[in-house]
Order: C-alpha cells, then structure tokens, then sequence
C-alpha cells in the first residue's frame, strides 16, 4: 500500500519516523514534504499534495491512504478535505483512527505532532492503516450523501424526525 505523507514544521520529526516505519512494515511512503525545517512554512502546500496523491492513486484503481501532520492536526485536517473525494479525519486516540476508516472510510489520517508522543502518534497511524471500511449500509448511506453534496451543492432531504410537527 502507497501511504502519502505531507506536514507541516511541527510534523517534521514525525513525519522522519514515519517514513522509515512505514518501509520497515512493508507499506510505501510518498513523502510530499517539507524535507527540511522552516518554521514559517504553510501546510496546505504540502497537504494539498499528500491527499492530491491519495486521490489520484485511487482513480487509478490504486491502494493508497495518507497520513497529514501538524502542530494539532486540524488545519492539517481542513486542507486534505478541500480535495475532491477525500475525507481526511483528526485523530487523537486508537478509537478515533478505527472508527475514521471502519465507519467513515476516510482516506487521509491528520494527527497532531504537538499532542502526542512518537510511539502513541506511530500507533495511531497503524490502526488507522490496518483498519478496514466495515461496508455497512448506514455508513455507505450516509457517505453518499456527502458525495452527492459534494457534487451538486444539494442539501440531502431532512428526515421525519427533523420536521416541525
């Protein structure tokens, strides 16, 4: 599996150690950078890039996911999800990465490099790689409706519990 990597200054260092933990368990990193500290670099430029190249790999039929590092992880987040069929969720704990692709089928995982230790934002990262879409009705229903946003602007209908009565 292709795993696409981009970051910000604050997700230098975990963005080393991931690429070489990445190699060493037999996934293939794609590092869009930065490649060196500048502590005034914007992390669109590179997370644009890193989910830019998640899409791309899986237009073309290809298994990829990506992996987006900053201070907190949310502007990081934020930027994945401005590219078109992606969805990039934060992760701050084992649950939340699982439940980011089981329920979610999120392509691109953000952690925050600020938030965590190494080991535990390693940790994250591997149970996002390792967990799969449970396929259920509910959460392809409702990822739809998001695609079908995505595409038209159309608000899905509200359900009968939303109406006033």
């Amino acid at each position: 599996m292709r795993v696409h990597l981009g970051c910000d200054h604050a997700g230098l260092e975990l963005k080393s150690h991931l690429t070489a933990w990445l190699t060493d368990n037999g996934y293939q990193p794609v590092d869009h950078g930065p490649f060196l500290y500048d502590a005034l670099d914007d992390y669109p430029v590179f997370c644009l890039r890193a989910a830019e190249g998640v899409a791309a790999d899986r237009a073309a039929g290809l298994d990829s996911l990506g992996v987006v590092i900053g201070g907190s992880g949310n502007g990081e987040q934020i930027a994945a999800n401005k590219v078109e069929g992606v969805r990039a969720a934060l992760a701050w704990s084992e649950q939340t990465a699982a439940l980011a692709r089981e329920h979610n089928d999120a392509w691109v995982v953000a952690v925050g490099g600020r938030m965590h230790p190494l080991e535990e934002m390693t940790r994250l990262v591997e149970v996002f790689l390792t967990t799969e879409f449970s396929g259920d009705e509910r959460h392809v229903r409702r990822i739809g409706q998001m695609a079908a946003y995505e595409k038209t602007r159309e608000l899905p209908p509200l359900p009968a519990s939303a109406l006033d009565a």
